[in-house]
């Protein structure tokens, strides 16, 4: 089955709610307006009212099925209650007064509504930087218990192929405790999209083939990843090849599960990982999806500046499916 047909079989019928800080932008309000009409999701849009219907009759845009907050305008009560939380999740790290100028920004807006159950999850950075987006969530929604990192990962997928590639976003360097995180949550970023996870810790050595403090990281990572996800089929260190190559496996991992049939990719760093899947996707032809983050309480999904009206759809779909 086709990628999104799957997904969107998974949250329909789910009554899951998004909320689209971005509301005035027309890319993020079609695709929000779609989403609805389409039964997939229930969808908030935050801005100001008067912007957001001149966008929507510019655009031939349809707001009937759509609710809209304006945050300037947001009811005392519900305002109120929300400074309170946000007041009590940041632990005497801002005054509320901080906590109130927090809030005339709609990114805070949007992840304090995901934080209190008002949204399943949220879709923005069609507008705003990486960084306005990923702050709030890691102050608010932070990570889950045992995970000191978010990380980015992309579904790689060309007719029935379907990988996971990971760390390709966020994180410029990381330690083996690091990377033994981001690989076991692209495990579970794979079985969303359903992969049955085979992991492998990449490197430039194969098995000891090659030495030196790098290759030592991913020997460690590769460990540590086994203590904590004991049942995991997860190996390393592995090169490229020897992971993906069932020929190649054989001969230089004979006793390895994963060798030469791995589907979940995780590199050693951020550098590694954006030009692996830059090539995989422009030399491979494979369509790149993502980056999708890991390891959140709660869902958060950073788009592109650059994205198109279908890029959010599709981005909101994948926030909802996290959120089951």
């Amino acid at each position: 089955m086709e990628l999104f047909d799957s997904l969107k079989q998974k949250i329909n019928g789910q009554n899951k709610t998004i909320v689209f800080p971005e509301g005035e932008d027309e890319r993020v309000l079609g695709a929000a307006s779609r989403l609805v009409a389409d039964g997939l999701v229930k969808a908030i849009v935050l801005g100001k009212q008067s912007q957001i219907e001149t966008t929507a009759t510019n655009h031939a845009i349809d707001l009937s099925q759509l609710t809209i907050l304006d945050p300037a305008q947001m009811p005392s009560d519900q305002h109120q209650a929300m400074l309170d939380a946000l007041v009590e999740r940041r632990k005497g790290k801002n005054t509320p007064e901080q906590a109130a100028e927090m809030l005339k920004y709609p990114n805070y807006v949007g992840t304090m509504m995901v934080y209190m159950g008002q949204a399943d999850g949220m879709v923005s950075g069609a507008v705003h930087a990486t960084g306005d987006t990923v702050r709030p969530a890691l102050q608010i929604i932070k990570t889950k218990a045992g995970v000191h990192r978010i990380s980015g990962a992309f579904i790689m997928q060309k007719g029935d192929e379907r990988y996971v590639f990971a760390d390709c976003a966020i994180n410029i360097e990381l330690d083996a405790a690091g990377m033994a995180e981001v690989a076991i949550e692209s495990a579970h970023t794979a079985k969303v999209f359903d992969i049955d996870p085979k992991v492998a810790m990449l490197s430039f050595s194969t098995k000891g083939s090659a030495k030196g403090d790098m290759v030592t990281k991913v020997q460690e990572a590769t460990a540590l990843a086994h203590e904590s996800a004991p049942d995991l089929p997860l190996d390393g260190e592995l090169q490229f090849d020897a992971a993906f190559v069932p020929s190649v496996g054989t001969q230089k991992a004979p006793d390895s599960k994963v060798a030469g049939h791995a589907n979940v990719f995780v590199f050693p760093e951020l550098q590694s990982g954006n030009i692996g899947y830059k090539i995989a996707q422009r030399f491979g032809g494979f369509e790149a999806i993502g980056p999708i983050l890991q390891g959140l309480n709660k869902p958060v999904s950073d788009l592109s500046r650059g994205c198109n009206e279908e890029d959010v759809y599709k981005v909101a779909i994948i926030t909802a499916a996290q959120s089951l």
